[in-house]
């Protein structure tokens, strides 16, 4: 049994030398000349003006979670569609609890203002 396994961990063991033998390839023969203008952080060709990080309202990270939200609960639908008729009627009644599940999850972020963008 454990020897079914013997090319995966070979497969593994290689790839882990050969980007170890990589890395340090490119370590040992790479240009190495810093310069405090190759230190600084890249911005388009521009000098940075203000500090790196800037406060983001929250409203960013709310739209960005309930997209992946909505995102991830409909590739549920994909397998059900492929299993539509080996499901029968119990699998309809089913997805249409799932559907309008995720109707009340959206209409309550939408009326909490949640979509709003300004």
């Amino acid at each position: 049994m454990l020897f079914d396994y013997l090319p995966l961990a070979i497969l593994f063991i290689l790839a882990v030398l050969l980007a170890g033998f990589v890395v340090l390839l490119g370590h040992a023969f790479g240009p190495r000349n810093p310069s405090k203008r190759k230190s600084q952080p890249y911005e388009s060709g521009m000098t940075p003006i203000g500090p790196g990080t800037r406060r983001l309202p929250v409203r960013f990270y709310l739209v960005a979670v309930l997209f992946i939200l909505f995102d991830i609960e409909v590739i549920f639908f994909y397998p059900w569609a492929v299993a539509f008729r080996q499901l029968g009627l119990f699998g309809l009644i089913e997805m249409l609890i799932f559907i309008l599940i995720l109707l009340v999850g959206y209409v309550y972020a939408w009326k909490k203002g949640a979509l709003e963008w300004e």
